[in-house]
Parts: structure tokens; C-alpha cells; sequence
């Protein structure tokens, strides 16, 4: 394999008819960046006579060549031989829409005799059929994808459509296994006739059933694309040639798509009409029936599919995976809210705790589709994004992402209402309907409609009309859209009531203790809102917009003022879903669909009818975090409260002046370990300064409180408020102006980098010197959340840590570029941490090659760095041991022979939130240990300020091996399949059944 990049600048020269006014000239060099667009920022001569003409920011990717290289040497059998070098070259030629290949053969002499190296290509073009190459690779790959277009539009003009058959018998699909990939039967045509010619070319008969499902809209080259329903099928349904069809149960496809095995653009979009048909319900339920035995059941666990890499390539760089080595992260996040939902299930749960859980699963999905489905389709507008590094389009992803969607959704309704609604009303919470009250019930509910939600009800028209615009409806606002009819003129309107924000989402009805969705008491009462009018119906929806700022942080005078101004704006950005309740009239809902498209004149809507979600039941979940605060110990987990690990009776300076303590939150208390170090700071008059990183610190903060009451006493203190914390920033707006105007040096946030380091220091006076303490930890310094989240902290007063703290405070305070300072024990983010990560991976790769031991156990919230899992593919085929502990998204596939069989992925999920970082390395009976705030995904890496910094106190050590060993053998774990899947470990009957959790928050009783 060469590993070998370089960057080549093409300057195109200028003339004036015969006159040469400038001459073309090319700029070459090796470049030792991994990514171009990274190349076009380094040091080379290309990039700075580019930058001299363009900023490359500017610049989109045309196409991409990807070249996969075999090296073979060849010697002659006889005297004087000749020794030749053979590289075959097989290049893949890549748009954002096409893909095509060539090869090329190259014979390098290195040495001279015979044959000679003329004899030699002779020989290969007669055995091979080869023919010499007059022009280089690059034009090659330009004539190629001259001729893909050219093919593509010809398809595009002269076909017109193509049409795909979703041929469905006993609750199983019939689909083309093709090199190990799955697709749907798809065939040029439109029509009823190219449906039955599609069935009688890949089935052997046109017979059957067939229903229109819908159509895919056209995308990039692929022309719209018919998805036709075929059922009834006659008993031979395989040819009898064997046209390799797979029947395969209809929910393993849903939870395979988007998988290396399922990723076609065609069969995706397909899938994707198939899933929001109304003509499909078998689609709802995803019940798998047994298979008939005229049917050669083949599922994808019983192929091997989901155990072992049916497309698992080399890697096309020796840095870099191929597409078919990742899981897409996207979808990598619905397996992780599933698992959330599947927590809201679990009997084993609390019942209260599987309603918090079951309001978390809306709230992470309301984010996901603010943030990465929005930017996702901002991707498919803008047409500025070409593949994900796993190879599916912004487009297959948004498809992908909506077929895995409707089951979780119908399984969150079927959770509440066959399962959580009626344990509720067992111990008399009743979560009620208007149609369940009695009519006392309802008088004493419309006398609390009067006196509390009428007066801040605001009606507005739907239809437009000449002074009365289309309403612009704000993100995640539950609303009602009404159906009303002049009882004089007799044409029905469309109106828009928004339900308040400061109510209870759930009234309680008085003298009973039911609970009734403020939405339904709206409802019932909009005669009062439009007095003279019929109302004819009233249905709940709720939109949701895309909500992830983007300042121009390089042309803002005040960061402070550019994220405020686009904070402001999130709630009105772009409409990326719309939900609503099933029995919604269709009238009413292409009405808000067409208005929301056009919303605004200016911008093209991504917004479409895939992107409805019609809901049974009530919408915005989310609002069950209200019944889940209900004050019912019964039914809540237990009562906890973090132990405090340093003595009462002695100063935290002079306890971390003996040795290094390591917390464990919760199960160690935030008040009495980090709290406590900054107020004994604040109100030490030795202390003389204190410096601190603030990412999220919540509403009412003891940290603040401290930081306030020392520069009040004269003390020197500085914070780093980071103001581009998602969904924070208007609170840490707050904070650093109130910070500021208290006296405190108060920095915002480095231009186009998060700081999302956890570090504090207090400088203090001791005798003649001066020593530093630090504390650096994976959570925020938030009472709150340590209280729900678990995380490390490392107190300290080592001097290296002290000093290497003290340069990055430095380095924030004094400088708006990222720290490039080399520390002496810190790896800090995002210049020194992937380098150093690849370094401690490689040379446990180095230890396992020379026969050594060799582990690495990791535990981390998120890896989809595609840097980071080449390289621990790479230590797995040394023969590393590796055990990553990843709680949400994971890109890795572990388990894959010859690639990752060495590698075990768990996922921790329950009572509390797993958040903290260990990174641990056996490094050949010298082990090495480190925690800090960086996850392995490309944004921590490589575009924030993140510190990780070495444990070498041997009790510190003791407990994290403690930590890692007991999540290690959690029998509540998922463990992450090759597919992307995951399975939950389920608890021996004979053994300790305890979580992981469960048994640290035994043991803090027990140490308390």
C-alpha cells in the first residue's frame, strides 16, 4: 500500500490571440495532511500559491479518485535475469451522484536483463487482452466521468422513470442479493405494465397483486423513481434459475437499512415510500411471520450477514477505512435512543423513571432532528456535501434515517398506551382524555380554561388573506390547527392556535387527581376563541425547525453579540418535520405542508410529505418529564446522595498536598469535592488566583457563587466561558456578562473552536513558593447534572500538571488561535491529542507484533473518528485486546474477521448518564491511565479545545481499573454487532444481577 498524498496545483495560463500572456505552470509536492481540504490549509507551495488566488474554504470537490494498490515484485527464472515491480491499480472515480472504476497496470524495471521490460508488456497485453495508456490516470478518470454523466442523462431523458417493486409475502421482502449488498428490483419503465415486467423478470410471472405505493423524487442523476406493492404472489416465486433473491423478515430490514449490506440509493428510496404508506400496514406492526415453505427463508442472521463483513474491502488508505468498514453515525444515534426507549419498556425499571425515560427518547429525537437532520437536508439543498465517510449521500441518510424512525415512534405510542398508562392508573395516576371527564369534571377544567389559559391565547389564520400573512409557527411548539365554518357564508378556514408555553403540559382535574394534555383543553373550549363560527375539527401538531446556528465567527466584531443575534434565530429556521395527530383530515394536512414550503420565498424547503409523522395518541412526549417529577417515592428509584471522599476535618490543600484524589460522580458528591475546593479557595487568603474552563454550568451555581466571592475578596480570577455550548448559549450569555460585571476576566470562546475542557486551578501561597492545585474532569462544573451524570475528576497538586494547566489558562487567556504550547503531561485537543492517541494505539500494536501483552480497554461517550478506528483496526490485526465501553454513537464494527475480531464494543445505559472518559493502555506491563473531557469523534479531535490528562497515583489507578472491570461484566449491557445492531446482555438467574451503577452506588453506601 503507498502512502503517499500529494498536492498538485494546475495554474491555467492566459493569452491574447498568439501572444502567451501568462504561461501554465503546475505546483507539486508531498503533502503529510490525510484530507485535502486540510492540504489546501498546510504549508506546502501548492496550498500557498492557491491561497494566493482563492480562499479554499470556497472551493467544492469536483470529483474524488480513490485508488486501492497492489504491489507484486516479478523476477525472470533464468542467467541475467531482469526483476520487475508490478503495481496494479484499480481507482474508483467518485461525484456525489456517480461512481465508476479503471484500472491500470504499471511495470516498473528494477533491475535490467531479460525479458527486457518492452518483452514483458507485450506478453501481458496478448495474455490479458491490455492495451498501452497514452494518456495519465487524471484523464482518464475525466473521460469516465464525461461518459457516466453522459449515460446518466440519456437514462434521465429517455427513461423518464424507473420503477421498484416491494414484492411482500407473509410479513417478508423479497430483495436482490448483488456482491453481498441487498436492493430492491428496480427497472427502467413507469406504469402498472413496468411493475408486472419487473415481477415476471426477477419472479419468472407477471401474476399477482400490485398496488401503487407512491414515488421517490428525483435525486442528483436518479430519475424519479415508481414504488410499486406486490402481493399475492403465485407459489413459484424464485425462477428457477435462482435470480439470487433473498425473503428476508420485513423488521430486519428496517433495522439493518442504511447497514454495509443495505445502503443502496434506489432501494432506500424505496423503502423509504414503503415506510409512510398508508397501502403497507405490515410496515407498522414490522412483524416478521414464519415464512410458508415455498419460500427459501434466508434471514440475514442465518447468511452470516450480521456476524461477519460480507463487503469488507482493504482499506483504500492505510489510514483511513473503507465506507463499508463504518457504521453511519446517523443511524449509529437511533440505535442509541432505541436503546433509551428500550429502557422505558423494561419492566425491571421504576415505573416513574420509565416515563422520564420514555419523555428522554422525544426529547434526544426533538435535538437529532434539529441538528443533524437539518443539517442533513441543508446538505441536499446546497448540494455542498458528497458522502458521509461510511459512502451514503446526505440523501440515503435522510432515507435511512426515516424507515428506522416509524417503528421507534409507534413503539414509544405503544409503550404509553398499553403499557405505562395503565401501571399509572394502578396507583391512581390517571392520565385522562376529554372524552373520559364527567360533566362536573369538564365545567370545573372550562372554569380553568377562563381563568388561566384564555387570557394568553393568541388565534391566528392559516389561510392566507390580504392582511393576514401565514403564520410563521415556532420550533417544537405544540399547537392546534382548527377547522372552522361560517354558519352565513359557508367556506371553511384553517386557523392556528398556539398552546401556551407557561402552563402545565398536564391539568389536573380537580377533586380526582387525573391528569388532562393541556391540548385537549384548548380543544374543548375553542368556541370561546371564535364566538359566531362552527368549529368543525381540531387537530394537534408541532414542527419542528432546524436549530444549529452558523455565525461567520471570522468577520464578528463581538462573538458575544454574533451567537446572541444567531441564537435568536434558531427558533424560526428552517421546517424539517411535521408532526401530527393520524385522524388529521388530508385537506388540513397538505394545506400546512404547501404553507410551510413556502414559508419562505428566499430559500428552497427541504420539507416534504417524507417528512410528516403522523402520531396515535398524544404528541410531544416530552412532556411526561412532568408526571415523571411526581412526588412518588414508590415508584422512583431509590433515594441516593453522593458520598463525600475527603475528610471533614482537614483542608483540601493540605490533603492534596499528600496525594492525587480521583472522583466518581455521582456516587462521590459534587458540593463535597469540587465545590468544596473552589469555596475553601474563595475564602483562603492564601489563594491568589483561581482560573476555570465553563462549558455548561447551568441555573443556580455553587461554582459561580464561589468564583464571585473570590474576586470579591481581591483574588485574581479568570473564566473561560464557552458561549457556542449547544442550546446553552443564552444562559452563558448570563453567566459571562454577569461574570464580567463583577470584575472577573472573563474570555468567550476561541474563533471557529469549542472549548470543551473541564479544568479549573487555584494558585496559592505557601511559605516562600507558590503551588498550584488543578482539578481536571469529564463533566461540567454543574451541581445539577453531576447529580444524574457519571464522571471522573482528578484533584491534584503534581507540579507538571500545575504548570502544563497553567500555560493552557495562558494560552486562552492571551491568545484567540488554538494552544500550540508542546505540555510536558496534558494531551490537549486540536493539536497534540489524535497524534498522541495514534502514537499509545500504535504502540500497543508494537508490543502485540513483538509478542508481548497487549490491551487497551477506552471508555467514551461517541467514536466516529475514522483516523482513530483505522488505527485500532490496525492494532486488532496485531493482535491487540481491545474493550471500548461506547455509550452512544459508534462507527466501529467490532467482530469482523480479519479486521476487528480482537475488538468488543459494550453500550451502558440506566439509571444515571454515563459521561466519563478512561483511556487505559497495558503498554507491555507498564501500564498507562488518562481521563479527561475528549470522546473520539472528529469534532473533539480535531475542531475543540479539549484536555486529557495522565493518572498516576496507584489508588487513583486502582479505581478506574475497578470502574472498568465492573462495566466491563454489567449483565445489563448492550454489546454492539458488525452490522451496527445491538443485543442486551440478559442478567444469569444464579448470579449478581446488579448493573454496574447499582453496584457503585452500593459500595458508596457502604463507604459513606
Amino acid at each position: 500500500m503507498d502512502d503517499r498524498r500529494v498536492l498538485t496545483v494546475h495554474a491555467i495560463g492566459r493569452s491574447e490571440g498568439a501572444v502567451a500572456l501568462v504561461l501554465p505552470q503546475v505546483f507539486e509536492a508531498d503533502v503529510p495532511e490525510l484530507e485535502g481540504g486540510q492540504a489546501l490549509t498546510g504549508t506546502s507551495e501548492p496550498a500557498r500559491r492557491l491561497r494566493a488566488l482563492i480562499e479554499p474554504g470556497l472551493l467544492l470537490p469536483r470529483v474524488a479518485l480513490e485508488t486501492e494498490r497492489r504491489v507484486r515484485p516479478a523476477e525472470a527464472r533464468w542467467f541475467a535475469r531482469a526483476r520487475f515491480e508490478l503495481v496494479y491499480d484499480v481507482v474508483t472515480v467518485r461525484t456525489p451522484e456517480l461512481a465508476g472504476t479503471i484500472q491500470e497496470l504499471k511495470i516498473r524495471r528494477l533491475r535490467a536483463g531479460r525479458p527486457s521490460q518492452e518483452d514483458l508488456a507485450r506478453a501481458f497485453a496478448q495474455a490479458y487482452e491490455l492495451r498501452p495508456l497514452l494518456v495519465d490516470k487524471f484523464h482518464r478518470a475525466e473521460r469516465l466521468l464525461r461518459e457516466l454523466e453522459r449515460e446518466a442523462l440519456e437514462r434521465a431523458v429517455e427513461g423518464g422513470r424507473e420503477v421498484a417493486v416491494v414484492a411482500l409475502h407473509q410479513g417478508c421482502i423479497a430483495l436482490h442479493s448483488d456482491g453481498g449488498e441487498l436492493r430492491v428490483p428496480v427497472k427502467r419503465g413507469s406504469g402498472e405494465d413496468a411493475c408486472r415486467h419487473v415481477l415476471r423478470t426477477c419472479f419468472g410471472s407477471s401474476d399477482g397483486e400490485v398496488r401503487w405505493l407512491g414515488i421517490a423524487a428525483a435525486a442528483g442523476i436518479r430519475p424519479p423513481l415508481e414504488v410499486w406493492l406486490a402481493t399475492r404472489l403465485p407459489g413459484g416465486l424464485a425462477r428457477a434459475d435462482g435470480a439470487g433473491l433473498e425473503w428476508l423478515p420485513l423488521a430486519e430490514i428496517v433495522a439493518r437499512v442504511g447497514s454495509p449490506v443495505l445502503r443502496d440509493a434506489r432501494t432506500l428510496a424505496a423503502l423509504t415510500v414503503a415506510a409512510r404508506s398508508d397501502s403497507l400496514p405490515e410496515w407498522s406492526a414490522t412483524i416478521a411471520a414464519t415464512a410458508p415453505p415455498d419460500i427459501p427463508r434466508t434471514s440475514l442472521s442465518a447468511r452470516g450477514v450480521t456476524r461477519d463483513a460480507l463487503r469488507t474491502a482493504p482499506p483504500l488508505d492505510p489510514r483511513r477505512p473503507a465506507p463499508e468498514q463504518l457504521i453511519n453515525p446517523e443511524l449509529s444515534w437511533i440505535e442509541f435512543n432505541k436503546r433509551v426507549l428500550e429502557l422505558a419498556e423494561d419492566p425491571r425499571v421504576p415505573l416513574l423513571a420509565r416515563v422520564r425515560f420514555l419523555s428522554i427518547f422525544s426529547a434526544n429525537l426533538d435535538e437529532f432532528v434539529m441538528v443533524r437532520v437539518g443539517a442533513l437536508k441543508r446538505a441536499v439543498v446546497t448540494g455542498e456535501a458528497g458522502p458521509s465517510d461510511d459512502g451514503l449521500t446526505p440523501q440515503d441518510q435522510l432515507d435511512a434515517i426515516a424507515i428506522r424512525l416509524r417503528p421507534l415512534l409507534e413503539r414509544q405510542a405503544r409503550c404509553l398506551a398499553a403499557s405505562l398508562v395503565p401501571q399509572l392508573a394502578e396507583h391512581d395516576v390517571r392520565i385522562l382524555r376529554w372524552g373520559d371527564l364527567s360533566p362536573r369534571q369538564r365545567d370545573a377544567l372550562v372554569r380553568y380554561f377562563a381563568e388561566q389559559v384564555f387570557p394568553v391565547l393568541t388565534p391566528q389564520a392559516i389561510t392566507r388573506a390580504p392582511g393576514y400573512p401565514f403564520p410563521l409557527i415556532p420550533n417544537l411548539r405544540l399547537s392546534l390547527a382548527v377547522m372552522l365554518r361560517d354558519p352565513r357564508t359557508g367556506p371553511m378556514h384553517f386557523a392556528y392556535v398556539k398552546i401556551p408555553d407557561g402552563l402545565p403540559r398536564f391539568v389536573k382535574v380537580p377533586e380526582d387527581g387525573g391528569l388532562v394534555p393541556l391540548e385537549d383543553v384548548v380543544r374543548a373550549n375553542l368556541e370561546a376563541i371564535y364566538p359566531g363560527r362552527r368549529v368543525e375539527g381540531a387537530y394537534a401538531f408541532r414542527l419542528t425547525r432546524s436549530g444549529e446556528p452558523d455565525p461567520d465567527e471570522q468577520q464578528a466584531t463581538s462573538l458575544l453579540r454574533t451567537i446572541q443575534e444567531e441564537t435568536k434565530r434558531r427558533p424560526y429556521g428552517p421546517a424539517v418535520r411535521l408532526e401530527l395527530e393520524r385522524a388529521t383530515p388530508a385537506a388540513l394536512r397538505e394545506q400546512l405542508l404547501r404553507e410551510l414550503r413556502f414559508e419562505a420565498a428566499e430559500d428552497v424547503s427541504a420539507l416534504g410529505p417524507g417528512d410528516v409523522y403522523e402520531v396515535d395518541g398524544i404528541l410531544d412526549l416530552g412532556g411526561l418529564r412532568e408526571i415523571a417529577d411526581l412526588p412518588l417515592e414508590q415508584l422512583q428509584y431509590p433515594v441516593f446522595r453522593g458520598r463525600s471522599p475527603l475528610p471533614a476535618g482537614r483542608s483540601i490543600f493540605d490533603i492534596l498536598a499528600d496525594r492525587d484524589v480521583l472522583i466518581h460522580h455521582p456516587y462521590d458528591s459534587f458540593e463535597a469535592t469540587v465545590e468544596r475546593l473552589l469555596a475553601e479557595a474563595a475564602a483562603d487568603p492564601d489563594v491568589l488566583a483561581i482560573k476555570l474552563t465553563l462549558y455548561r454550568a447551568g441555573g443556580r451555581s455553587g461554582v459561580v457563587d464561589s468564583l464571585l466571592q473570590a474576586v470579591r475578596a481581591g483574588k485574581e480570577v479568570f473564566v473561560f466561558v464557552e458561549l457556542k455550548a449547544r442550546f446553552d448559549e443564552e444562559r452563558n450569555i448570563e453567566w459571562a456578562k454577569k461574570l464580567e460585571e463583577a470584575g472577573i476576566h472573563v474570555v468567550y470562546g476561541l474563533v471557529n473552536l469549542k472549548t470543551h475542557a473541564k479544568t479549573a486551578l487555584v494558585v496559592r501561597r505557601e511559605k516562600s513558593t507558590v503551588r498550584r492545585y488543578v482539578h481536571i474532569g469529564t463533566g461540567n462544573y454543574n451541581a445539577a447534572t453531576a447529580a444524574l451524570y457519571t464522571d471522573l475528576g482528578l484533584l491534584s497538586s503534581d507540579e507538571a500538571l500545575g504548570a502544563d494547566l497553567n500555560a493552557l489558562f495562558n494560552e486562552l487567556s492571551g491568545s484567540s488561535r488554538a494552544p500550540e504550547t508542546s505540555y510536558q503531561q496534558l494531551l490537549v485537543a486540536p493539536t497534540h491529542l489524535l497524534p498522541r492517541f495514534i502514537e499509545l494505539i500504535e504502540r500497543e500494536a508494537a508490543h502485540a507484533r513483538a509478542g508481548r501483552s497487549a490491551r487497551i480497554c477506552v471508555k467514551l461517550n461517541g467514536l466516529t473518528d475514522p483516523e482513530m478506528i483505522a488505527t485500532l483496526y490496525r492494532a486488532s490485526q496485531a493482535g491487540v485486546a481491545i474493550d471500548l465501553i461506547v455509550r452512544g454513537v459508534c462507527s466501529l464494527r467490532p467482530g469482523v474477521a480479519g479486521l476487528s475480531e480482537r475488538i468488543r464494543v459494550i453500550s451502558l445505559l440506566g439509571r444515571f448518564l454515563e459521561h466519563a472518559r478512561i483511556f487505559y493502555f497495558a503498554n507491555g506491563g507498564e501500564p498507562e491511565y488518562y481521563i479527561g473531557s475528549a470522546d473520539w469523534r472528529p469534532r473533539n479531535l480535531r475542531r475543540r479545545v479539549e484536555v486529557v490528562a495522565p493518572v498516576r497515583d496507584p489508588e487513583c489507578r486502582r479505581r478506574l481499573d475497578d470502574i472498568l472491570a465492573a462495566e466491563l461484566a454489567d449483565p445489563t449491557a448492550w454489546e454492539l454487532c458488525p452490522d451496527g445492531g445491538y443485543q442486551r446482555r440478559r442478567p444469569e438467574a444464579t448470579g449478581d444481577q446488579r448493573s454496574a451503577q447499582e453496584r457503585f452506588i452500593d459500595l458508596a453506601a457502604q463507604t459513606a
